[in-house]
């Protein structure tokens, strides 16, 4: 719902988004000051709280309802979120290796540069850039202005409050790691605090809804396996974004013990979360009830403490919004800080702040960026793109391990387990929801790699150059 559209606003609001756009550039060409390298301080608990930060959004607040439309009974919704939960824990064993194997900077981009060619982790972040992160942010910007503007009555333009957020989230972040760390840290624990509250509210104080005992809602067939794979699309999703906690590798104290132990600790933590959300939905509002509401989270909060609920709700579903937020504008732009190190991508983008040993031209370029597509009203468009090409990376990282594997099968520290029968359960899973994407949705998967193969001509212009 558009709020505070009134036309003599406009002129106002353009000189809003003005200013800010002002400062940022002011920033972009004032603040840098070169710095050896990027400062380790974040530990354990950090790590932690970036992998969970990045995979729960506003998504698990609404995807349940999602999952009750394609399958119709509690075993095979549960289901679908157990069998997420696998496929993410699998993943998680694959980025916990890596991420002793190739400690660096950029993460995910680290590991699919050495593992195969800089030009394919060059298209990596060209995409994260251009598409997958900065369109995700733009979206849950969008998302966090309008619970927020519902929940406080204001009246102002949803594009206005998301940018604000971007930008105060990106000012946030210049003033270093940990600064970006104790934010997301504190709105990570209020996220969990919010769905942990729901999930009470609705056992205790809701009444349960009748629910049907049958296992399947169709015999076994190839019409069971489809709509069971359908609804593990947005299942999938949902549990996307524990990488990104990876980009931080560069900043982490130990990120060999750190960041592989925070990337299991954080997916399991997720999958504990989300099986008790779809569990309590169930609970209060059964499998038909469930896939009657668009807003499945809300049914629940209102139906155990009413009006009040629902405004508990909103505010919880805002937290988490601005959470992902922040956590989005604290990792994502080590990647095109080590592209530019790399030199594929512009100088000053290497450059890191001797004060705050933060890379500010970076983390101002993806908020600036995340403002415009904000702004712009693309960014529906653009996510409908980043879908195909968000899990290719995904499906190419687990491979990247079969490459490590074998440079250097004696390698000490951690081994994910049940490799490689694990690793290859995962990939296979990330390949067939390309596949399944780019068959239902072909016109918006080819403008998506589309744009992706856009970075090939770009990556020998900047190779040559360097």
């Amino acid at each position: 719902m558009y709020h505070g559209g009134l036309s003599q606003k406009k002129t106002k609001d353009t000189e809003s988004e003005s200013v800010f756009f002002v400062f940022f550039v002011s920033l972009w060409f004032n603040a840098l000051l070169p710095a050896p390298a990027l400062a380790r301080r974040l530990g354990l608990f950090d790590a932690t709280m970036i992998v969970m930060g990045g995979i729960i959004g506003s998504g698990i607040f609404i995807n349940p309802y999602v999952v009750a439309r394609q399958v119709h009974t509690p075993f095979l919704i549960l289901g679908a979120w157990i069998f997420g939960g696998a496929v993410a824990l699998a993943g998680a064993f694959v980025y916990a290796e890596l991420a002793v194997r190739a400690p660096a900077a950029g993460g995910q981009y680290a590991y699919l540069r050495d593992a195969f060619h800089p030009s394919v982790a060059f298209l990596y972040g060209w995409a994260l850039l251009l598409v997958i992160q900065t369109g995700g942010m733009a979206a849950v910007a969008v998302t966090f202005a309008r619970y927020f503007l519902e929940l406080t009555g204001w009246h102002a333009p949803e594009r206005l409050v998301a940018a604000i957020a971007l930008a105060v989230l990106t000012a946030v972040n210049c003033l270093g790691v940990r600064a970006g760390a104790r934010v997301q840290n504190f709105l990570m624990l209020t996220k969990i605090g919010a769905i942990v509250g729901m999930v009470a509210c609705g056992f205790f104080f809701a009444h349960p809804a009748s629910s049907t005992s049958a296992i399947l809602d169709r015999p076994v067939s190839f019409d069971l396996l489809t709509a069971f794979g359908a609804a593990l699309t947005p299942v999938l999703f949902a549990y996307g974004g524990w990488q990104t906690a990876s980009f931080v590798a560069g900043e982490m104290r130990s990120p060999e013990r750190d960041l592989s132990r925070g990337v299991l600790i954080g997916v399991l933590g997720v999958i504990a979360l989300y099986v008790s959300v779809s569990f309590v939905c169930l609970h209060v509002l059964g499998a038909e009830g469930l896939a009657a509401t668009m807003t499945p989270a809300t049914a629940v909060m209102r139906a155990a403490l009413g009006d009040r609920g629902a405004a508990l709700i909103a505010a919880g579903i805002a937290i988490s919004t601005l959470g992902f937020l922040s956590q989005g504008m604290l990792t994502a732009p080590r990647v095109y800080h080590a592209m530019a190190v790399d030199g594929v991508f512009f100088k000053r983008i290497a450059g890191v702040n001797a004060r705050t040993a933060a890379p500010v031209a970076a983390i101002i370029l993806q908020g600036v960026w995340a403002i415009v597509v904000a702004c712009s009203g693309k960014y529906e468009q653009i996510l409908n793109y980043v879908v195909s090409v968000d899990f290719i990376w995904f499906g190419l990282t687990g491979c990247a391990l079969f490459v490590f594997r074998k440079r250097d099968p004696d390698a000490a520290g951690y081994r994910a387990p049940g490799h490689p029968f694990t690793t290859l359960f995962f990939t296979a899973c990330c390949w067939l929801v390309v596949i399944n994407t780019i068959f239902k949705y072909p016109e918006n998967s080819l403008i998506g790699i589309v744009i992706l193969l856009t970075g090939i001509p770009v990556y020998f212009l900047w190779k040559r150059k360097s």
